[in-house]
């Protein structure tokens, strides 16, 4: 039998990085390998897909609770912010983006948010970094719905809302002229870690992501 103590409760709202927010609806206990194994049942809204993750590796999947509400409003400020602009290398870009993603904290995903609307008014995304920007954002909107208590689309309006004045002021003084030349079309790099795809689970073990 597994010693490992649940962090969350039966009914709380949380965060799995990289696939949204989720609840966990069950704690149970089941058998691999002659061992009793203590697994999170947890229900993914946006997929609609019910997901095992084992108690012991939650941690390590960046499985967290949802911010207060105090530390949403952070993350919501932080997208109006100014920063440092990004590298034109699509490719690095998005790896660097979804690293983050992956780590998953509310900072994390507002800075992708932020980082990928604003490259898309210079430049058209390729296709892995469109489908990584609107992971983050409706990432990004539930959590802070919830955090909040106010509706996604009220979490929609408020987001584009900071994003939109530091958009047209950047506009302005950016040139398209860059290096991110991309045919993302034939490109094989990083197909195998797209975006959405429940690619922490452990291969080998059937319990270990089975769903529902």
């Amino acid at each position: 039998m597994s010693n490992t103590k649940p962090t969350f409760q039966v009914d709380q709202k949380i965060v799995y990085p990289s696939q949204g927010v989720g609840k966990i609806i069950e704690i149970k206990e089941r058998k691999f390998k002659d061992t009793m194994i203590l697994y999170y049942v947890i229900y993914l809204e946006v997929s609609d897909m019910t997901v095992l993750v084992p108690v012991s590796r939650s941690e390590e999947l960046g499985i967290r609770a949802i911010v207060s509400a105090e530390e949403a409003q952070k993350a919501l400020d932080m997208i109006g912010e100014e920063f440092e602009p990004v590298t034109t290398d699509w490719k690095l870009r998005y790896q660097m983006n979804l690293d983050l993603l992956k780590k998953g904290s509310v900072q994390d995903i507002a800075s992708i948010v932020r980082c990928l609307y604003h490259r898309s008014k210079i430049k058209e995304l390729p296709i892995l970094e469109r489908k990584l920007y609107d992971s983050a954002k409706k990432l990004l909107e539930d959590e802070i719905s919830f955090a909040l208590s106010k509706s996604v689309k009220e979490v929609e309006a408020l987001i584009h809302a900071k994003l939109e004045p530091l958009g047209l002021a950047k506009d302005s003084k950016v040139s398209s002229n860059d290096d991110d030349d991309f045919d993302d079309e034939n490109s094989e790099f990083m197909d195998d870690e797209d975006v959405g795809a429940v690619d922490d689970m452990e291969e080998d073990d059937d319990d270990d992501g089975d769903e529902e």
